[in-house]
C-alpha cells in the first residue's frame, strides 16, 4: 500500500474531504451541489407542515403579512413586486409567494423553503427571487429576515449607479451606514443572488442596480425599518439638492458617538474595520447628494485569507497522514 501512495495522491484526498466537510455545514447546501427534489406547492412533508403550523411560525407569518401591507402603503412595492422572508429554523425559511401583491397577503399565502430553495410547505409557489434571500441567510447567521423591494428614492440611486453619501442623517448612520451597490444581474437567477455576497457581512442595506434594494435584519420588522431609513435618507438628499445650499455633514468628531451606539446595537458597518480617523471620511464632493460605491478591497482580502487558511489546513493534514503512513516524499 505504501508503494502505491504518493504525497500528491494523499493531498488530493485530503483536499476533497475538506471541501466536502465544508459543503455539508448548515446553510452550505447539498454536497456536490445536488439538491433534493423540490416539493411541489400544496404537497408539504408532514414534519415540515407541523413546523409551518407551529406557534412560532404563525407569529412570523403574521409579522410578514403586516410588513407586506406597510411596504405597499408606503409605495415601496408595486404590482406583485418585492419579497419578504424570515428564518424559522437554522435551515428553513418562511417567504412570500410569487405573483401576489404584498397588500393582499394572508398567512395562508406564505411558503416554507429550505436553504437550497426547495419548497417544503405552502399552497402557493415560492418566488424565484427567494434565492437572493437564501444566499444572505447562508452567509450571515445573524440575519433573521430579508426584505427586497423597489422603494422609489433608493431605487433612483440604484439606476444611476450611485449611493447616498454618508454622514448627513444621524439615524441613517446608526441603522445603516455605508450603502453598497451591486451591478445589474437578471432577477431570480443564481448570479443575481450571489452578487451581494462580497458586501452582505458589512452592510445590511444593498442597492441592486436597475432593480431595487435589499435589507436584512434580525426580525422582519427591523428589516422593514432599514428599508424605510434608507429610502428616507435618499429622499431627504434629493429634496435638499433643490434648496440652493450645500447639505451640512455631521461633524467628524461626532461620528464616533453614532458608531459606538451602532456597535452596542450589534449592527454591521464597513467602517468598523477601518481606522477611526477614516470613519467620517467624505464619500462625495461637497454639495453632492450621490457618491460612487466603494470597492470592497477589504472583503477580497478576507476571501483570499480564507483560501490561504484552507490551503494551510490541507498541507498540515497531508503532512500528518504522510508521516503516519511512512510515505516517501516525492
Amino acid at each position: 500500500m505504501k508503494g502505491e501512495l504518493t504525497r500528491s495522491a494523499i493531498e488530493a484526498i485530503v483536499r476533497e474531504v475538506a471541501t466536502r466537510l465544508l459543503a455539508t455545514r448548515p446553510g452550505a447546501g447539498a454536497v456536490g451541489g445536488k439538491a433534493a427534489a423540490t416539493v411541489r406547492a400544496g404537497t408539504a412533508q408532514p414534519s415540515a407542515e407541523a413546523s409551518f403550523s407551529s406557534p412560532e411560525a404563525l407569529a412570523i407569518r403574521k409579522e410578514i403579512v403586516t410588513v407586506g401591507r406597510k411596504l405597499w402603503e408606503r409605495q415601496y412595492v408595486d404590482g406583485n413586486g418585492g419579497n419578504i422572508s424570515a428564518r424559522l429554523t437554522e435551515n428553513t425559511v418562511i417567504c412570500t409567494p410569487t405573483m401576489i401583491s404584498k397588500a393582499d397577503l394572508t398567512t395562508n399565502d406564505l411558503c416554507l423553503v429550505d436553504l437550497d430553495g426547495n419548497q417544503l410547505a405552502g399552497s402557493r409557489r415560492r418566488s424565484s427571487e427567494i434565492l437572493l434571500h437564501l444566499e444572505i441567510f447562508k452567509a450571515v447567521p445573524q440575519a433573521g429576515a430579508v426584505i427586497h423591494c423597489h422603494s422609489p428614492h433608493a431605487t433612483a440611486y440604484a439606476i444611476t449607479g450611485r449611493v447616498p453619501p454618508g454622514c448627513f442623517v444621524a439615524e441613517h448612520e446608526v441603522f445603516i451606514g455605508p450603502v453598497a451597490l451591486v451591478p445589474y444581474e437578471t432577477p431570480g437567477t443564481k448570479v443575481c443572488a450571489e452578487s451581494v455576497l462580497p458586501y452582505v457581512h458589512d452592510h445590511n442595506t444593498i442597492l441592486l442596480a436597475n432593480h431595487g434594494v435589499v435589507c436584512w435584519g434580525d426580525t422582519v420588522t427591523h428589516a422593514e425599518w432599514y428599508v424605510e431609513v434608507a429610502d428616507t435618507t435618499c429622499r431627504i438628499l434629493i429634496l435638499a439638492s433643490h434648496l440652493g445650499a450645500s447639505p451640512a455633514r455631521i461633524p467628524a468628531a461626532k461620528v464616533g458617538d453614532l458608531l459606538a451606539m451602532k456597535n452596542r446595537l450589534g449592527l454591521p458597518d464597513a467602517r468598523f474595520s477601518l481606522p477611526k480617523r477614516l470613519w467620517a471620511e467624505p464619500s462625495a464632493a461637497r454639495g453632492a447628494i450621490a457618491a460612487k460605491p466603494r470597492e470592497r478591497a477589504a472583503r477580497q482580502v478576507r476571501h483570499r485569507k480564507h483560501e490561504l487558511d484552507m490551503e494551510r489546513l490541507v498541507q498540515a493534514v497531508t503532512d500528518q497522514v504522510v508521516a503516519a503512513l511512512g510515505v516517501t516524499p516525492e
